[in-house]
């Protein structure tokens, strides 16, 4: 499975400034405890199935604070990981090892969380719809939370505002009514797809009839959603979007929604268990 990863760059600041939020002045304890001289070898351990994702953005905050440091990486992001695996082995000054330590895995427990709840959703989903992430992220983690959706196989919603014309309910208030708002959307973007978000088949069919490229559906899972696709076919695609659960994925994708938008895999996806421990010094 590929996935198109984040500019070096980007990836280079972001553990910088990760590292410095986590430092202040210096790491007391390590000062005041390990030898600035003393070596140490250590190793990202797994501890529960999981799709890896985060690597080497885990691997860059020992590197960043010890430029020699030796790392062999048994495993790479979009892998899936069994109770037991090493995901890499570091060698170096044990101090910065140490130092960086809880930087590295709060990156990677973090982004191999999301990548394992994506993956649940996308194997519900059978190939027959698929899995999209929403803006329900964490400030500032938008790019990584999104590439962790990319790594557990979903595809990425907006990234920002100015990427696509949603027209939720309360533009749609603004604007006077569906057929307003998409005739607005449509003279503010020729060119870009107009998406409308609805409760019901009834507003779907006033957004078809407006022209809307995309039928947003955020009522309940029910025979509501199968007129919703029905009506849709061959003139718009549909979304559902909302609480979903897993079991509820199958049965969309049954009913033959295109795309599901999830926001908890990036709100509320549970970290993985992996942890760092030392196996000589």
């Amino acid at each position: 499975m590929s996935f198109e990863p984040i500019e070096t760059g980007v990836c280079l600041d972001f553990v910088r400034r990760s590292l410095a939020e986590d430092l202040g002045w210096g790491d007391a304890t390590v000062q005041a405890i390990v030898p600035p001289d003393a070596k140490a070898e250590g190793v990202l351990l797994v501890r529960a199935q999981t799709i890896l994702a985060g690597l080497d953005l885990a691997l860059e905050t020992f590197k960043q604070l010890d430029p020699s440091v030796t790392i062999v990486s048994r495993r790479q992001d979009g892998d899936v990981c069994q109770p037991g695996d090493e995901a890499a082995v570091v060698s170096g000054l044990a101090a910065p090892m140490l130092t960086a330590e809880r930087t590295a895995l709060n990156i990677l427990r973090h982004l191999s969380g999301i990548a394992t709840l994506t993956r649940r959703f996308v194997e519900a989903a059978g190939g027959r719809a698929v899995i999209a992430d929403t803006r329900k992220t964490l400030p500032l983690l938008r790019l990584f939370q999104k590439y962790a959706v990319r790594v557990g196989g979903g595809e990425n919603g907006r990234l920002s505002l100015d990427e696509g014309l949603i027209l939720k309910a309360s533009h749609i208030r603004f604007a006077g009514g569906i057929a307003a708002a998409v005739k607005r959307a449509r003279a503010a973007g020729p060119d870009t797809p107009v998406q409308v978000e609805v409760s019901t088949s009834a507003q779907a069919v006033d957004a078809l009839t407006a022209g809307a490229n995309v039928i947003l559906f955020t009522g309940e899972a029910s025979e509501e959603l199968r007129r919703v696709i029905a009506q849709c076919r061959g003139r718009a695609r549909v979304e559902v979007s909302g609480r979903i659960s897993l079991e509820q994925v199958a049965a969309l994708a049954s009913d033959g929604a295109d795309f599901v938008s999830i926001g908890a895999l990036t709100d509320s996806a549970p970290a993985s268990d992996i942890t760092f421990e030392l196996r000589s010094f």
